[in-house]
């Protein structure tokens, strides 16, 4: 691979990432203090995720395999964002924001598998290259956090000012970047042999069901859905919780979750050979626990390191649970089963998993509102803590070790 196509794909990862962290993690903190969003409207603004994840595969198995080369309905359904995007920053009205958003979210999330598809489509080691080009990805939603604290959207004035709105702007443009941005792409025609008749089973790779035959396989994907349960707190309400507390600029202050990310995925090689499968999948659980339990008993006086520590295990929690299930499941699947394998678990945990989650996060949060206006976010943390501990239990207990091989 060339410097100067390293350098698009870069490019292209960079952008992709920095629109959803444009708005995403202060969305949380814009729809209460804005819209006057209760906890049940929240959790169905970031259910539209879920709702994309189930639903996005039909776009990309139905059209984009078959039809069209990736890079031009990359630059579309970015071009469609831009205009979505900078209608839900206009809206003032949540019962516009959500369809506005909903839309939104299916087109991103079929975006996310057609980066992959033109990158993985130019590259000749993909276990070597993908890495170097993937990072930029984290990079962008960094400097998307980070940009919004530096120009002060998410401190107090601007909150109550209104002015976080402008995340919405920021990644209308630059979604608007990204689609013209994909016409010069290098070109990545279907594979998908049109004459062959599409099976809603291939879609949602629910050819993949006799895995759950294998008990070990039916326990991770079981604790692949439970798991992503407490994981939707932290998404949804990490961001509104943070600023309630008092923490200034909590948008750059959630990046540094992305970039333990960076440095998590750099250590997992070792432990996973070092300490097999199982045990790696129960250290990111443990994290989890630790996570909501730090976030419980933190403030923002002098233990205001327990919420920085809490943020900073994200990428404990993100990479050795999910990078090590997306090896253990390649590991199971076979040559017949393995794209269809990972659809069935990305389905579980992106779908399944966090819908219950973004509804059980919102209901708890509603249940804990004080009359001052503010959350009980002791408790409130204490839900996803004790439902990872849960999760950790049944694993540890049901799980039988496995040797897998990590050709990192």
């Amino acid at each position: 691979m060339t410097g100067t196509l390293r350098t698009q794909l870069s490019l292209m990862m960079f952008l992709e990432f920095f629109i959803w962290g444009s708005w995403f993690v202060t969305m949380g903190i814009y729809l209460p203090n804005t819209l006057g969003s209760d906890g049940g409207e929240t959790a169905m603004a970031y259910s539209t995720q879920s709702w994309g994840a189930i639903l996005a595969p039909f776009i990309i198995g139905l059209i984009a395999d078959r039809y069209f080369n990736a890079e031009r309905i990359l630059g579309i359904l970015h071009l469609c964002g831009a205009v979505l995007m900078y209608l839900l920053y206009q809206t003032n009205d949540f019962n516009l924001f959500f369809p506005y958003l909903l839309v939104y979210m299916i087109l991103y999330m079929s975006t996310l598998a057609l980066v992959n598809s033109v990158a993985f489509n130019q590259m000749n080691d993909p276990g070597k290259e993908f890495p170097i080009v993937r990072v930029f990805g984290t990079t962008g939603w960094i400097v998307a956090g980070l940009l919004i604290s530096y120009l002060n959207w998410d401190s107090e004035l601007g909150i109550s000012e209104g002015i976080l709105r402008n995340t919405f702007l920021m990644a209308s443009i630059a979604s608007a970047v990204l689609g013209l941005f994909s016409f010069t792409l290098p070109k990545t025609p279907p594979r998908a042999d049109r004459s062959k008749k599409v099976k809603i089973s291939d879609v949602l790779g629910l050819d993949a069901l006799s895995l759950l035959k294998d008990r070990n396989f039916l326990i991770f994907f079981l604790a692949s859905v439970l798991i992503c349960i407490p994981l939707a707190f932290y998404y949804q309400h990490a961001g509104q919780f943070l600023g309630e507390i008092g923490v200034a600029n909590p948008a750059g202050k959630m990046t540094i979750g992305q970039v333990s990310e960076i440095l998590f995925m750099l250590l997992l090689p070792y432990f996973f050979k070092r300490f097999g499968f199982k045990m790696t999948m129960l250290v990111a659980m443990l994290a989890w626990g630790i996570r909501y339990l730090l976030f419980a008993y933190g403030d923002t006086g002098d233990l205001v390191l327990l919420l920085l520590t809490g943020i900073a295990l994200h990428g404990l929690c993100y990479d050795f649970f999910f990078v090590s299930g997306q090896i253990y499941t390649d590991s199971k699947a076979g040559k017949a089963y393995k794209s269809s394998a990972q659809g069935l678990i990305t389905l579980a945990t992106y779908g399944i998993g966090m819908l219950i989650g973004f509804w059980a996060a919102g209901k708890i949060t509603d249940i804990y509102l004080l009359s001052d206006g503010v959350h009980d976010w002791q408790t409130i943390w204490m839900y996803p803590a004790g439902f990872a501990t849960f999760v950790l239990i049944f694993f540890a207990v049901l799980f039988k070790n496995v040797k897998i091989k990590y050709n990192a």
